[in-house]
Order: structure tokens, then C-alpha cells, then sequence
């Protein structure tokens, strides 16, 4: 927001605890990180739903604008000291909605009076579209992670197997997509608990060829072991179909395969796959 050049200041919050059940009920929120502030007058500044302009959108769940906050008639004034101490006039703010849910408020700001119009919404509300992005993918990987639990040793159903194969698939696939460093980390250290369940006991060791197979190999393997055609996966990996078929082979000829079910079975005798 503040590199448009547009919005030279620039802050906001999310809503504490906030994940997929939470919805527009949710009552207040933080302002936690702050760009362009020249003061610390707003971190830390608890916004309840309704008050001031960030409390309103976190109501409404739509953006507001004011073109003078202090003498604004639009919104309650709970929080003009600190919008004071901070110097801004103008602002703007706009909710984080991730499935018809808002997760927090974005905002942005100017020291002088100014009728904020469609550019520096649309800069603010593209901004808010990438954070809502972001938060829609690490909620995903935090579902696929409370459901891709092995089965029990104890467990014959064949069914269960399967369903940890998908969620296996799908968390590679969508650990690729991940910015956030820990949390794609954390998926895939899931992925290798996933792969290494199934393997015997007693397995022999496994060669070390099957070791060299590389993260988008191992991906590819993982949705065809799920029983993705190689345009499902392709759609699934955001890959070409024709780039799906050259990891293919090279994992097949990696682990001395000929055929696609010879290529999962070895990669699963290996480890590497559940």
C-alpha cells in the first residue's frame, strides 16, 4: 500500500483466534503491524466492533472512508487521541474476509485532509484480496493437517489408507503455495510422518536412488498414488500436463519403475509415500 504512493501510512489488525468457524460476530481486534507510523500511538490499540472506522467495517464487513477523521459524523470518536497523537487525517479502512468471514481490518492513511477515491480503495482493497489469499491457504493447510492422521496399526480398513494418501497429495500440493516459511515446513515434516506410516516395521533398507527424487517428483507421485490423472494433478500442482508426464518419468526411472503403479508401490516399500 504505501509503495502505490498513495498511502503513506498503513496499519491494521486481525481478529484474535479468528479461523474458518469464526464469522462477522467477531467483537474485536488489535492493531498489531504498522507501516509509515511515526509514533507508537496506535499499536497495540484495541478496536471493538462498531467504534471508530475500523470498528465499523469490522461490523459491517465492507470498507469506509473519511475524508477528516476527527470531525467525521460517520463514525464514534472513541479513538481520536491516538489518531491525533499519529497526525492522520484521511483514512480508510478495509475489512479481511475470508469465506464471507472477516478476519481483520486494513487500513490506510493520510496526514492531510483528502477525498480519498477509487485508486488508493482499489490499492487498499487489493492488498486486503492477498491477505485474504494467504489466510484461505494457511486455513487450508491447518484443516488438512487435523485430518491427515495415519490410521491405527490395529486399523485393516483399506479405506482409511486411502484417505491419508489424499490428504498426503493435497498437502504437498498445496505446501508449494505456502509464503510463509514455518507453516510449509510444517506441512511437509506432516507429508514425511504420512509417508513413513505405512512402511513395515521390519522394512529392508531402502535403496538410495529413491532418496534423489526431488520435492515436485515426490509431488507428482503423491497425487498419482492418489489416483490423479496426470491433468488432475496437473491442475492440482498448478503444473502444465506435459510437465507432470517429464517428473513422472523421471521418478519412474529413478526408483527403476516401468509403469505408474510400480513407481508408487517402490516409493512406498521406500518410505517415501504412504
Amino acid at each position: 500500500m504505501r509503495r502505490s504512493g498513495l498511502l503513506p501510512v498503513a496499519f491494521g489488525g486481525l481478529v484474535p483466534g479468528a479461523g474458518p468457524q469464526q464469522g462477522y460476530g467477531a467483537r474485536h481486534f488489535s492493531i498489531s503491524e504498522l507501516s509509515g507510523t511515526g509514533t507508537d500511538s496506535l499499536r497495540g490499540l484495541a478496536i471493538t466492533t462498531g467504534n471508530g472506522l475500523g470498528g465499523k467495517a469490522l461490523a459491517m464487513g465492507r470498507p469506509y472512508t473519511v475524508t477528516d477523521y476527527r470531525t467525521s459524523r460517520v463514525i464514534s470518536h472513541e479513538y481520536d487521541t491516538a489518531v491525533a497523537a499519529e497526525g492522520l487525517r484521511s483514512v480508510l479502512a478495509v475489512p479481511i474476509v475470508v469465506h464471507r468471514r472477516v478476519r481483520g481490518v486494513l487500513y490506510g492513511a493520510l496526514r492531510q485532509t483528502f477525498a480519498l477515491g477509487d485508486r488508493p480503495l482499489t490499492v487498499a482493497l487489493d492488498a486486503a484480496r492477498e491477505l485474504e489469499q494467504a489466510l484461505a491457504v494457511r486455513d487450508e493447510a491447518q484443516r488438512l493437517l487435523s485430518y491427515a492422521q495415519p490410521p491405527t496399526s490395529a486399523s485393516t480398513d483399506p479405506r482409511a489408507w486411502e484417505e491419508v494418501r489424499e490428504a498426503h497429495a493435497e498437502l504437498r500440493a498445496l505446501a508449494g503455495r505456502i509464503p510463509d516459511t514455518l507453516l510449509r515446513q510444517e506441512l511437509l515434516t506432516a507429508c514425511a510422518r504420512l509417508a513413513t506410516a505405512s512402511a513395515p516395521a521390519h522394512a529392508p533398507e531402502p535403496p538410495a536412488a529413491p532418496a534423489l527424487l526431488t520435492p515436485r517428483e515426490l509431488d507428482v507421485l503423491s497425487s498419482v498414488a492418489s489416483g490423479a490423472t496426470n491433468a488432475a494433478a496437473a491442475s492440482r500442482l498448478r503444473l502444465r500436463p506435459e510437465t507432470v508426464k517429464s517428473y513422472l518419468r523421471s521418478a519412474m526411472r529413478k526408483l527403476g519403475a516401468h509403469t505408474r503403479l510400480e513407481a508408487v508401490v517402490a516409493a512406498r516399500r521406500a518410505g517415501l509415500l504412504p
